[in-house]
């Protein structure tokens, strides 16, 4: 996990994949929140396609490179939740602060994802490191 969030959270715009309502690819950029109680949480706005995607077909993929040319696929089951701390703790960050201004925020939304397969690699010829979250 901890290599996970350290990629994650050193490469903070990363790319979201879902599949769209109308059954087509989507990909839209994105950052991660915070690993909280083992979970790693993102949040959106619930009046976005994104938001609208991911409920009616929530597995979803994430991708991002780093500036050395390592990569992190990440997929999962995002699992929507109203849990008020994370909702807080996703408030630390200055974009989503001031996307939102408050945890309460009627259209703030935060999700986990579960089932989590990350997948760390890049050009060097090693194996890649693959971690179930």
């Amino acid at each position: 996990m901890n290599e996970v969030v350290k990629f994650l959270s050193e490469n903070p715009v990363q790319y979201l994949a879902t599949v769209g309502r109308d059954g087509k690819a989507k990909c839209r950029p994105f950052m991660f929140c915070l690993e909280k109680d083992g979970k790693l949480w993102f949040c959106t706005n619930n009046t976005k396609d994104v938001y609208k995607d991911m409920k009616e077909n929530p597995y979803i993929e994430i991708s991002v490179s780093s500036p050395s040319y390592a990569w992190i696929r990440l997929n999962g089951k995002a699992v929507f939740e109203n849990n008020m701390s994370a909702k807080e703790a996703c408030m630390n960050n200055p974009i989503v602060k001031s996307q939102y201004q408050t945890a309460d925020n009627p259209i703030f939304e935060v999700f986990y994802l579960t089932g989590t397969k990350a997948v760390i690699a890049d050009f060097s010829g090693n194996p890649p490191a693959e971690y179930t979250l």
